[in-house]
């Protein structure tokens, strides 16, 4: 016997609510922010919001751009031509959402290249992309400005951190001058630069910044002949301390009131969620977190003693991410050697979100300088 419909219940007779089609963003209220670092290309697409932006496209890829440039000082043909078809596709989405204001930078690895005038020629040629190359000094200045809205209102020393893969650029901050309620508003326009006088808001003080040109690829490359697993952490870790010897703080003894580290890369992402114990990455848990010296600590020597095999099989860690890890993760334990802390906050932003910061403060269009 077949089975019988009740009346009223054909499928014909059903009625189907629709959804409107979201309406496509103005192109002219879009901004573009693309970074091509020694490991990975990155690029986002948005329009301000507020105090902030709506991320309305993005692009992400390890490109290994500097791969071999620690030995021959000069950037190889296949990592040219892998970087070169990661450009295309961002080419096709600025493209795709007819994007007129951009920001298109280069960093450590074009810094250094003997050849990277030869490869922007050929970016231009074969993308129509034009990439500025930027001075350490800018970049620091980003990475400072993507981090501001992570400060406390109670911090008076600001330590930012941005662990790239050919550098790693620190800034300290004095904010114990600027009102609470404007501290973050002050770093914001450091945009303009770290010696600029702010007109109407108390201006945030820079007491010194580096660029360190050791990022996670350099620095494991520095060190790549070194078999022990171990053995290569702790050289990789000192090495990188004694690179900070022309750093004024490191000579001073850190504040303990009052004090926060904001730590901005892949490296600090990853250990956030090997702390967090995620499965799958979740940025809006990882994003502010706020872990301290023994946790990150604990989470180094989990990565230890899993060894190179069980790195690569840990989710959390990631193919991606997983030859280079250990190089970042020496990174951090050396700066936490250095200015131990229960404050150290996880940013999951960097450099496009700077750029786009520094857009849009620049055209005044978002409320109260983005803070």
């Amino acid at each position: 016997m077949a089975p019988q419909r009740p009346k009223g219940a054909g499928a014909l007779e059903q009625k189907t609510a629709l959804s409107p089609a979201p309406v496509p963003p103005d192109p002219g209220e879009l901004y573009a922010a693309l970074d091509l670092g020694t490991n990975s290309c990155r690029m986002l697409i948005a329009r301000p919001q507020g105090r902030g932006f709506h991320v309305v496209d993005s692009f992400s890829k390890s490109v290994q751009l500097g791969a071999g440039l620690e030995r021959t000082g000069r950037l190889s043909r296949g990592s040219m031509s892998r970087t070169i078809q990661a450009l295309r596709i961002c080419q096709q989405k600025l493209k795709r959402n007819k994007v007129r204001k951009m920001r298109l930078v280069a960093t450590e690895a074009c810094r250094r290249a003997l050849n990277s005038e030869e490869f922007l020629q050929r970016v231009r040629r074969e993308t129509g992309l034009r990439l500025d190359i930027i001075k350490p000094e800018e970049e620091a200045q980003l990475a400072v400005i993507s981090c501001a809205p992570l400060v406390n209102r109670k911090t008076e020393n600001l330590l930012v951190v941005d662990i790239g893969g050919g550098s790693t650029e620190l800034v300290w901050i004095d904010l114990a001058a600027v009102p609470k309620d404007d501290r973050a508003r002050a770093i914001m326009r450091l945009h303009n630069g770290f010696h600029a006088a702010a007109a109407d808001v108390p201006a945030a003080r820079v007491v010194d910044w580096i660029s360190v040109p050791l990022g996670v690829a350099t620095l494991r490359d520095q060190f790549v002949d070194v078999q022990d697993d171990s053995a290569r952490f702790a050289l990789m870790s000192w090495f990188f301390e004694e690179n900070l010897s022309d750093f004024t703080p490191y000579h001073d003894t850190p504040p303990t009131e009052k004090f926060q580290i904001v730590g901005t890369s892949g490296t600090v992402t990853t250990v956030a969620a090997s702390h967090l114990g995620l499965r799958r990455y979740d940025r809006t848990k990882v994003d502010g977190l706020r872990m301290s010296s023994d946790q990150i600590d604990r989470v180094i020597r989990n990565y230890l003693a899993l060894g190179p095999a069980g790195r690569r099989a840990d989710p959390r860690i990631g193919l991606d991410r997983q030859a280079l890890i250990m190089s970042g993760a020496a990174i951090l334990q050396a700066l936490m050697r250095c200015w131990p802390t229960d404050r150290l906050s996880v940013a999951d932003r960097g450099l496009r979100e700077g750029l786009l910061y520094a857009q849009m403060s620049a055209d005044g269009v978002l409320e109260d300088e983005a803070l």
